[in-house]
């Protein structure tokens, strides 16, 4: 197999990777259909309240986090794809095809796909942990301290520890990324006269 044969062999197999990630979506759909038949069991005095919202904040924070790891993996694969394309197209090709592969995205920037999605986890749980302090926090607050039940704090340490995780693998891909972008900077390219701006990432 020649250079170039497997250079486009990478490039297709860098998009499939692409799509596989974007595919998230479905993950979203998953999480609001968990959301409504977990409180549809609440209903139904299958399972506590207490209980279903700490479920329920489990979808949605699994949902952030494959979020995070897809954001990650989408620009990786859009810096080979990029180098891969330096080996091939000239800088008149800037203009002519595309200016993206003239420079890397600078940050590990989650596309807009995949900040909507996380949009709808975060405020998933800020509903469900609204909805939870009305109905179980609140009315506690005239009840003696010896009262005090630990289950009714469950969703909030759950969130506490979550948001940690999330922020630790936020970072750890941040890390990875300029990584990465350091040891793989690709071909240079001469981008005078482009500008990258908003839909490059900047």
């Amino acid at each position: 197999m020649s250079r170039e044969d497997l250079l486009l062999k990478m490039y297709d197999q860098m998009f499939n990777d692409i799509n596989r990630h974007i595919m998230v979506v479905w993950q979203s759909v998953g999480v609001l259909v968990g959301a409504f038949a977990v409180f549809a069991l609440v209903e139904k005095n299958v399972v506590p309240l207490d209980f279903a919202v700490c479920i329920v904040l489990l979808l949605a924070l699994w949902l952030m986090a494959h979020l995070f790891d897809a954001a990650y993996w989408y620009n990786r694969n859009l810096v080979i794809i990029a180098n891969i394309e330096r080996q091939f197209l000239r800088k008149e090709d800037l203009k002519e095809i595309h200016y993206y592969f003239g420079s890397h995205r600078p940050k590990n920037k989650m596309i807009y796909h995949l900040r909507i999605q996380m949009t709808l986890g975060i405020t998933l749980v800020l509903m469900v942990l609204s909805y939870h302090f009305y109905v179980r926090v609140v009315p506690g607050f005239d009840l003696p301290l010896r009262d005090f039940s630990l289950v009714r704090c469950l969703p909030y340490l759950l969130t506490f520890g979550a948001a940690i995780y999330l922020l630790r693998l936020k970072n750890g891909c941040k890390k990875k990324y300029e990584e990465f972008l350091r040891e793989s900077p690709g071909k240079v390219v001469d981008t005078t006269g482009t500008s990258f701006g908003i839909g490059h990432g900047h």
